[in-house]
């Protein structure tokens, strides 16, 4: 009787047990779900938190560095604005080069990274920031070449969708795939910025033309990638803008670079004119002065005048 009774309390405590696990077969998948479904939501908010810190650093970089860049990308149709944003943020960083932005850059993103690369990373940011990384701030030019070559390779890790952990290497990786955007363009900026770290006067007018065609309008062919323009007359106006644009940049940083004894402008014109880096330096109004400053200007708006057809092409590609 009292066998009977043990295996009666031994087949109730199974079946409790049983009982137990079923329930928790039933039980732990939803809660599994939970969990993932927690850790998805999760894994999503600090993607679109990265995505937001990427796109307002590049917003906030034009805005303070290229304020007219900035408004024209305000005008572009909204598919084309991030995008727009992003190349011109890209253009910034090789002209006065952010230095937050070379290597390390505090987001969510870094959470993906192993331990040891972030202090890797934060070690290098650390030592790169007791120095200048560009041709207005620096007079290294062994750090700025490095500056180049890190963009070089980044440029070939976005191509490879592989790009580096800083917002604007993230925010050109999607402009890159979705304008698909010509590699060619990028590279040709970054080279022609790296012959700029020379850090000396334009021989010529058509040697600051040259520059302007590879900086300037290099980037007017990436914008109207992101526009889905491409048409020969419309290249070829951006060509004659880039350049006009390129020649009235130079001008219009010439006070700023003649307070540090920099002069960049054509020294055939200024030759032509008996005009001496010593004078701008000055500050000098002469009448020679005047007229080279004038000379220049007048080939930016030769350029502006040079190809209506192709003004008309790209308005006409923007709508």
């Amino acid at each position: 009787m009292r066998l009977l009774v043990n295996m009666a309390s031994i087949s109730a405590k199974h079946g409790i047990l049983s009982t137990k696990s079923s329930l928790q077969k039933k039980i732990l998948p939803y809660s599994i779900c939970i969990q993932r479904a927690t850790e998805v939501k999760c894994l999503r908010a600090s993607t679109n938190s990265s995505n937001q810190h990427n796109e307002k650093y590049c917003i906030d970089l034009v805005r303070s560095r290229d304020y007219d860049g900035f408004l024209c990308s305000l005008l572009l149709p909204e598919a084309a604005r991030r995008s727009s944003l992003a190349l011109r943020a890209f253009n910034v960083e090789l002209a006065q080069a952010g230095i937050p932005a070379l290597l390390y850059y505090h987001s969510p993103a870094t959470l993906f990274i192993k331990e040891y690369d972030i202090w890797l990373l934060h070690t290098v940011y650390v030592w790169l920031t007791a120095f200048s990384v560009v041709k207005d701030s620096v007079s290294q030019k062994t750090i700025g070449l490095m500056r180049m070559q890190f963009w070089k390779t980044a440029v070939e890790d976005i191509y490879r969708d592989d790009p580096p952990v800083q917002p604007i290497g993230i925010e050109l990786w999607k402009a890159v795939r979705r304008h698909t955007l010509t590699r060619r363009w990028m590279l040709r900026i970054i080279s022609e910025r790296e012959k700029d770290l020379e850090d000396r006067a334009y021989r010529s007018l058509k040697e600051l033309e040259s520059y302007s065609e590879n900086t300037q309008s290099s980037l007017l062919y990436l914008l109207l990638e992101t526009l889905g323009v491409k048409d020969v007359h419309a290249d070829h106006a951006a060509s004659h803008i880039g350049k006009a644009q390129g020649i009235v940049t130079c001008l219009r940083a010439t006070p700023y670079h003649s307070q540090r004894r920099r002069v960049y402008l054509p020294m055939d014109i200024c030759m032509l004119h008996g005009v001496s880096q010593e004078d701008f330096i000055r500050g000098s109004r002469e009448q020679n002065v005047r007229d080279v400053v004038y000379d220049i200007a007048s080939q930016a708006h030769v350029h502006l005048q040079h190809n209506w057809i192709g003004w008309i092409a790209v308005l006409r590609g923007i709508k």
